[in-house]
């Protein structure tokens, strides 16, 4: 089974959010990059185990700059076999959708997997808009996968509880908590990745349709309020006239 993983590098989770230009740009000075946890824990991780149960390869993707590459390698340090990093800027969802899904066609990969979203943007956007443009089968959210042969039984998350589907390859889909377990590269799997191939591809012409107008922040949080666990009028008049909840 051939298949591709989408990884994207988003700012580590402690990193302090701060903006220039106006509120134009993301300012970089001292943010630590990390791979998107769900892409990497459970989508590039269910793609090993698939590969490890009935064989077959699996390359991950990356739509950005050469300093993406230490992020791409760690993937390929927890098992992937090649790497592809789209040289260009990530300018949007679509733009990124664009570039993947005119590198998968021309590769013929029987599943494209991502994680349901990344942490910086949270948009749940690009899965839907890669099997779009590739005119196959989105699953998102999913949870758990089996695949017998070509078909794939899937449970997926939705409001209120899980669906399962049955499906044939190819098909993207976009992976949650659960389709997975976390693994951490040990040494040999480090080593072995300054050795396996990583390949930069040009981007392709991909018309935009959106642009960033601009940031910012959201309100900071207010101070807390300490109630005397003995004064329940208290309690219920800042439930009901302030956070108005009652």
């Amino acid at each position: 089974m051939k298949l591709l993983v989408c990884v994207s590098k988003t700012p580590d989770t402690t990193t302090k959010i701060a903006f220039t230009d106006g509120g134009a740009q993301l300012d970089t000075n001292g943010v630590q990059y990390i791979m998107n946890p769900y892409d990497e824990w459970y989508a590039l991780v269910r793609a090993l185990e698939l590969k490890e149960a009935a064989g077959g390869s699996v390359t991950i993707i990356n739509v950005g700059p050469a300093t993406n590459d230490q992020v791409i390698r760690k993937g390929l340090a927890i098992g992937a076999d090649e790497a592809v990093r789209i040289d260009a800027e990530p300018k949007s969802a679509l733009y990124v959708a664009k570039q993947v899904a005119a590198y998968a066609e021309k590769e013929n990969f029987d599943m494209v997997l991502l994680g349901k979203e990344s942490i910086d943007y949270n948009g749940s956007e690009v899965g839907a808009m890669i099997a779009e443009l590739l005119d196959q089968p989105f699953i998102s959210y999913a949870s758990k996968m089996e695949v017998d042969g070509n078909t794939a039984t899937i449970s997926r998350d939705i409001e209120g509880g899980t669906e399962v589907v049955e499906l044939d390859t190819p098909f993207v889909l976009s992976a949650s908590k659960g389709l997975a377990e976390q693994r951490i590269p040990n040494m040999r799997g480090i080593m072995m990745a300054k050795r396996k191939p990583l390949k930069v591809e040009a981007a392709v012409e991909a018309a935009d349709m959106s642009t960033t107008v601009g940031f910012e922040l959201p309100p900071a949080k207010s101070a807390v309020k300490l109630v005397d666990p003995e004064d329940m009028n208290e309690l219920v008049r800042l439930l009901h006239e302030e956070a108005k909840v009652i």
